[in-house]
């Protein structure tokens, strides 16, 4: 970034800016394939998850895209396991939320998902830098405090854009054992993407379950900008294209479904359709 950009930026750019300087040699040198970084915490009580990328797409573009609330079921709706989402509209002064229909595996009806609610938040009142806050107080299976944060900064003079994403969420000690009892059995073989030692070795457990949902979601933010390329009635089939190879790109820890299925079931999710209110 030029040094007159720099010193026109806002609070909020120059933090992510500093955090984007402080990661370059990581971002450089990722391993992901990539200028991709990805980053967990077990939390008091909770988990988080952090992407940090540098994509290029223009930061206009971008922003523009992210701070519309309408898009955003398009983007969570590529995740493996959203099944249904609906945008709702705020009223009286109150935030638009998106209503997302969760399932625990991909293969399980959508009958059987949690409905999570998300109030939405835009902060695009700096010309080079955008927040998209999502969150909900109540969660599945005895999580709660889910929260979805993009925040968004230009880089290249506004040719490339820096994208911090981050996942998180609180949950009890019954939630904690069922979580537990799953990466003991089903989960035990799946990994994050920290490495931990040689070979290399992935971080496990309860770390690893977040970084992966953590980029999951991140793909479907990257896989929807990629998509604006394309003439609009191509984009639907192009962000499931792009999130499916962008996944597999990472099998060792996102490989759930052959790509058949994943493009039928979502096909399925988007002819239910996602509505406003």
């Amino acid at each position: 970034m030029s040094a007159a950009w720099a010193q026109q930026a806002s609070p909020s750019a120059e933090a992510l800016l500093a955090r984007h300087a402080a990661m370059q040699s990581r971002l450089e040198s990722s391993p992901l394939g990539r200028p991709l970084v990805v980053d967990s915490e077990e939390l008091p009580g909770g988990l988080r998850g952090e992407v940090f990328a540098v994509i290029d797409q223009p930061f206009a573009q971008a922003a523009k895209a992210l701070a519309a609330p309408g898009n955003w079921c398009d983007m969570l709706l590529l995740h493996i396991n959203n099944r249904n989402c609906r945008l709702i509209k705020g009223e009286g002064g109150a935030p638009p939320a998106v209503e997302l229909s969760v399932v625990r595996r991909y293969d399980l009806p959508v009958e059987s998902a949690f409905i999570l609610r998300m109030a939405l938040r835009v902060d695009d009142s700096a010309p080079d830098y955008l927040m998209v806050d999502l969150r909900s107080d109540d969660g599945p299976m005895g999580t709660s405090q889910h929260q979805v944060r993009v925040e968004a900064v230009p880089l290249a003079g506004g040719v490339q854009t820096f994208l911090h994403f981050s996942y998180s969420y609180q949950h009890n000690g019954l939630a904690r054992v069922a979580t537990q009892a799953y990466l003991a059995t089903f989960g035990r073989n799946k990994v994050g993407f920290t490495v931990v030692g040689d070979g290399p070795e992935y971080i496990r457990g309860l770390r690893g379950l977040v970084e992966r949902n953590s980029v999951r979601y991140f793909l479907t933010v990257d896989a929807y900008l990629g998509a604006m390329r394309s003439p609009p009635a191509q984009q639907p089939e192009r962000r499931l294209s792009a999130w499916y190879a962008s996944s597999e790109l990472y099998s060792r820890q996102l490989h759930e479904i052959d790509r058949p299925t994943y493009m039928a079931i979502k096909r399925a999710d988007r002819s239910r359709g996602a509505g406003g209110s």
